[in-house]
């Protein structure tokens, strides 16, 4: 579904912030990239879905999504592509969000920028997704202001908008970095459930080895811009190759002996 080869990314004529990054990804897996701030893994995302910031360029290799690169397509084929095939989950959802507008216009608004259904269709459609991602009384979820809702009920209405129409890949950039721990669990778990429902390929960054061991098929861990270990779960957590990678494995909380991977 998805391969990159050898991606290397600058700004302006700096020195590479990610290179010859490589990952091979079939459909329906989960794959966590794992490392510090400032490693490069969020820079690997947006060049996924063609979102590098300012004088972000890709200067090497390539990425391809079901047979064709991502390198070179236009806006309008961008447009087919972005929150469709291919969607965003961002660290903080509620900032995306209009503060002055109410969850139900805006999520309205979003379906009847990529269909032609009518308002009471789309919204229809809202409710469904809200009522997916189990967050309650979803009728005045859509009455709502972001402000008066918590922060993972944000991230929900962030789940639910990018699962809209069922896209091939998701792209999740620490989802959870934001949220408190029991509502972490609870946004890792409702992950897992939508790639199990849908075999919706997922893409996570993370800066938490615990999260990445829980949800992923294979890990990928970088430092520095560039790759130091990368296999599957088992592999990863079982035999590390970099001492980088055995530390992030050490830091992951124990309890009773028992280290939750």
């Amino acid at each position: 579904m998805l391969e990159i080869k050898d991606l290397t990314i600058q700004y302006g004529e700096k020195e590479a912030v990610v290179e010859n990054f490589s990952l091979t990804m079939e459909k329906g897996e989960i794959i966590s990239i794992v490392g510090e701030s400032g490693s490069g893994k969020s820079t690997v995302l947006r060049s996924i879905i063609g979102g590098l910031l300012g004088q972000g360029k890709v200067v090497s290799g390539d990425i391809i999504f079901n047979g064709k690169s991502l390198l070179n397509l236009s806006n309008n084929e961008w447009r087919e592509l972005r929150g469709t095939v291919i969607s965003m989950i961002s660290q903080d959802c509620g900032a995306t969000l209009n503060p002055i507008r109410k969850i139900g216009s805006q999520y309205i608004e979003y379906i009847n920028a990529h269909t032609n259904l009518n308002k009471a269709e789309a919204e229809k459609k809202a409710l469904f997704m809200l009522e997916k991602v189990r967050l309650p009384e979803v009728k005045n979820i859509m009455n709502s202001y972001p402000y008066e809702l918590s922060g993972g009920m944000k991230q929900r209405v962030g789940i639910a908008m990018a699962l809209t129409f069922e896209p091939e890949l998701i792209l999740a950039d620490e989802p959870t970095s934001a949220l408190d721990v029991t509502t972490q669990a609870q946004i890792v778990k409702q992950m897992m459930e939508i790639n199990d429902e849908f075999h919706t390929g997922i893409i996570i960054v993370t800066h938490n080895m615990g999260v990445a061991a829980y949800m992923a098929d294979k890990i990928i861990v970088m430092k520095n811009g560039i790759v130091v270990d990368t296999g599957t779960r088992e592999e990863i957590i079982n035999n590390p190759k970099s001492d980088y990678t055995k530390k992030l494995l050490k830091a992951i909380p124990e309890m009773d002996g028992e280290r939750f991977v």
